[in-house]
């Protein structure tokens, strides 16, 4: 759930909460569904380590009235066909390739989203109710429960926009099959004896977001975007206390005739301590591409570009469509 939604967005370096406004915004700032005209899907699909890991995002959202409106989404975050190899050695102490068998680990998120405009001209309010599903095949599994909340509010041109995830702390409580788990106990002698903690808990963490859009000679616009994200505990942020951690994130899109758009964003500053314990910046530059005709829009994401961050870089691909087009 922290790793972000929409190639467009990504390009960005994921400082979305202020200018949010279509159906992604149930992930960035749920108060953004208020600006639908109509009702919109997305998809989007990104492969990490190697193709190891997959990566896949689908959200639906509508207008209610001219008031409010709702969306739902789904993220799934998996790796497929891992070898399971616990039982490769028979009760006989032969090694016996057949007893091999696959099976996978997958993180499930599903957001219900729903935002209204405020009595306040220019303020609008949105709510997330969250479940969190995990499996790590026959051996584990949680459910897990959280909401978010996101405000969003304009003024002169300029979009301002407040979200606090896990605002009420979200919890996975975990089913562990001590069956299974004792098979990975018996592998190696002297290790895993102990079963693993059966409660993860997820603390809030609130992001602030400014952002303006400025129209050049009317073909071509500048969306300029900023992100301040704060977890309150200490972490290799670039900015660290023992109240809280700061993580700033910037992002450009230059657009012309709301046609091709070109995008850029750093994020993801963190003091990365070196093998010879010296500490240096780290963080994530990234680069967008965007075509969009008709109400169908196709995005591309480069992440950290030139491999400046500890994480890896990764190809992503999104598309958003109006699904009003297709009435008759």
């Amino acid at each position: 759930m922290n790793i972000g939604v929409d190639a467009a967005a990504l390009g960005m370096a994921n400082a979305m909460t202020a200018s949010t406004n279509d159906v992604n915004s149930g992930y960035w700032n749920p108060a953004g569904l208020v600006h639908l005209e109509d009702h919109q899907l997305s998809l989007m699909h990104a492969n990490y380590f190697a193709n190891i890991a997959q990566y896949d995002y689908i959200a639906y959202a509508k207008p209610i009235d001219d008031e409010s409106a709702w969306g739902i989404s789904l993220i799934r975050f998996g790796v497929d066909d891992i070898l399971n190899t616990t039982e490769l050695i028979d009760s006989q102490g032969n090694i016996d390739y057949n007893r091999i068998s696959l099976f996978s680990t997958a993180d499930y998120g599903f957001t219900f989203s729903y935002a209204r405009k405020l009595p306040v001209a220019g303020f609008q309010y949105g709510v997330n109710a969250k479940v969190i599903r995990r499996i790590i095949g026959k051996f584990a599994s949680s459910w897990g429960f959280g909401f978010d909340a996101g405000i969003q509010f304009e003024k002169n041109d300029w979009q301002y926009g407040l979200m606090i995830r896990d605002i009420t702390t979200t919890y996975n409580v975990w089913n562990i099959n001590e069956k299974e788990y004792q098979k990975i106990a018996d592998a190696i002698p002297g290790q895993n004896k102990e079963l693993p903690e059966s409660t993860e808990i997820t603390a809030p963490k609130v992001q602030l977001g400014l952002s303006k859009k400025f129209i050049i000679r009317y073909d071509y616009s500048l969306l300029a975007a900023a992100n301040i994200n704060m977890l309150f505990t200490k972490t290799n942020d670039l900015i660290s206390t023992r109240f809280a951690s700061i993580d700033p994130a910037l992002g450009l899109e230059f657009g012309y005739t709301d046609l091709v758009f070109l995008r850029a964003g750093v994020g993801n500053f963190q003091n990365i301590q070196q093998i010879d314990n010296t500490n240096k910046v780290g963080f994530q530059p990234n680069v967008g591409l965007g075509f969009k005709y008709k109400g169908i829009q196709v995005d591309y994401a480069l992440t950290n570009l030139g491999n400046q961050s500890a994480s890896l870089y990764s190809n992503i691909f999104s598309v958003k469509i109006d699904l009003g087009l297709f009435r008759n």
